[in-house]
């Protein structure tokens, strides 16, 4: 049932208005909607992601809040990077046994994709993972 329905990400945010700025701004997304005080960004294939007030809980998960599936991690990392966007760095035990080289992990174990991470305004971790 649900296997065949779509699925989008929620991210929370202290401050919606802080969050929009880094967002569209940095990350550069376009709000494709405004609705409950939040903002409805779209993607590829018909997905998206709300933005949308979560209060104090906003940027309590210590894993990541969501992902891009990218042709080429190095050059969004790069894009993102002249835009000021800062990428985190992880020891191998908390990437399942990935190393880091620069601001992107690889290797580890068989078929693991390559990936990077950064954090948001609001201390949400998000991803972009390379894949085919």
């Amino acid at each position: 049932m649900l296997q065949s329905a779509p699925i989008y990400a929620y991210i929370p945010a202290k401050d919606v208005a802080r969050a929009r700025r880094f967002y569209e701004g940095k990350v550069g997304m376009k709000p494709k909607q405004e609705i409950l005080g939040g903002v409805f960004y779209e993607f590829a294939k018909n997905t998206g992601v709300f933005l949308y007030d979560a209060g104090d809980s906003a940027g309590t998960n210590k894993a990541s809040q969501a992902f891009w599936t990218v042709a080429d991690v190095e050059k969004e990392v790069a894009e993102l990077k002249k835009r000021g966007v800062t990428f985190e760095h992880y020891e191998p035990d908390e990437i399942g046994g990935m190393e880091m080289q620069g601001d992107i992990a690889g290797g580890g174990p068989a078929n693991a994709p390559r990936a990077a991470w950064f954090k948001d305004t609001e201390g949400n971790i998000m991803a972009l993972i390379e894949g085919p």
